[in-house]
């Protein structure tokens, strides 16, 4: 009997229209929509957080909720070719008094990799029932952030503040406020399942530092809030996991840390720049280190370099052969990574993060064992492509 496997989908909520196709659209637009009573704001807490400070989702909910929004985007004319236009529904948040908006970057935009091209049209919907026309700033694709502007005059807005996700503890209660499904300003709780999580991105590189809760997520979730008990935003939801097509209680938020960095860069440049050092990686670990003599119990084993990247023209060499062990392959013979810039590498995705902390151009040293003995490689940084066959 054959096991359905556990698929990736992004928390996005797509509605057709063409002619005679159905629609998840709920009364979208135009204030037709039913206003949801807002909850009394001194209902009992349910639970404590890492702090020892009260998670009360309902005044969660009352302080932070005039400050996320729906967003609809537009892709084609559905006025004059109906049958090729689509809609995609999802959230987001207010990020300053400027009227800039923070969302996923896969719910204003379609395409793959250097062609993906934001929406045709994007409108915000706030809970005053204001709907506005969104410009899109920019698009961070390595993120899965996204930033679009609305005119600060037309509408009073309510900023939320960004937590610090270097912070985020496993265990902290959360609350998670989008539109699943259309459904606009819902709210649902949970905890932080986990931390450190690397989760796929619109390019071929991972979003490391991903926030994992059980927290129930599901298409049109995607850009709203991740909330602490102070009201402040952790992250967004991104994507979650499931076997079922909706929420198996494992979703993922894009970290408050790379939001902050992301939207930076969109509103000073309108695009973004990633650090690049052009090698594919395998975790060691200390059982493997004594299966091949390597004297170090944390490390980054070079499987492969992209040939003329910047860890190619630095020197630094890939594996030679692969070997099984404890039930996994491994492309083993080339150099291990045990450290950039003097930190050492304890977890898998700790490279990536590193260097994706770094500035193209910039020059890491990187330590390595090789052949027994280590060296430092002094690499120039490129600038990070969407896809690894571009490097």
């Amino acid at each position: 009997m054959s096991k359905r496997l556990p698929t990736l989908i992004l928390a996005l909520a797509l509605a057709a229209l063409a002619v005679g196709c159905g629609s998840s659209d709920s009364g979208s637009g135009g204030g037709g929509k039913t206003e949801a009573a807002a909850p009394a704001g001194e209902s009992e807490p349910v639970v404590l957080d890492s702090g020892g400070d009260e998670f009360n989702p309902s005044r969660v909910y009352a302080e932070t909720i005039d400050g996320v929004v729906s967003i609809r985007s537009i892709f084609g004319d559905p006025e004059s070719d109906p049958s090729s236009a689509a809609a995609a529904e999802g959230s987001g948040f207010v990020f300053n008094d400027h009227g800039d908006i923070v969302t996923n970057a896969h719910v204003i935009s379609d395409g793959l990799g250097e062609d993906r091209k934001p929406a045709s049209r994007v409108y915000v919907e706030f809970t005053s029932g204001d709907v506005l026309d969104g410009k899109v700033v920019g698009l961070d694709p390595f993120a899965d952030v996204a930033l679009v502007s609305v005119d600060p005059g037309e509408v009073d807005l309510k900023p939320l503040e960004l937590a610090d996700s270097r912070r985020v503890v496993v265990g902290e209660p959360i609350a998670v406020i989008g539109s699943p499904f259309g459904e606009d300003r819902t709210l649902t709780t949970g905890i932080v399942s986990q931390t450190g999580r690397s989760v796929r991105s619109l390019t071929d590189f991972m979003i490391e530092d991903a926030i994992q809760t059980d927290a129930s997520i599901n298409p049109g979730n995607s850009g709203g809030p991740m909330l602490n008990s102070d009201g402040k935003v952790i992250g967004i939801s991104q994507q979650m996991k499931s076997g079922s097509g909706s929420s198996d209680g494992v979703g993922f938020g894009v970290p408050a840390n790379s939001i902050k960095r992301s939207a930076e860069m969109l509103r000073r440049d309108g695009s973004v720049k990633y650090a690049y050092i052009g090698v594919s990686t395998q975790p060691l670990y200390p059982q493997l280190a004594e299966k091949l003599g390597i004297d170090a119990e944390q490390g980054a084993i070079v499987a492969s370099v992209v040939k003329g990247g910047p860890a190619d023209e630095a020197g630094i060499r890939d594996s030679e052969r692969e070997i099984y062990f404890q039930g996994s392959r491994y492309d083993v013979g080339g150099d291990v990574i045990v450290a950039v810039n003097g930190e050492k590498i304890e977890h898998a995705e700790d490279l990536g993060r590193m260097i994706g902390a770094l500035e193209p151009g910039e020059t890491a040293e990187v330590e390595v064992i090789r052949d027994g003995d280590r060296k430092t490689v002094e690499v120039e940084l490129g600038n990070r492509p969407t896809a690894l066959s571009a490097g």
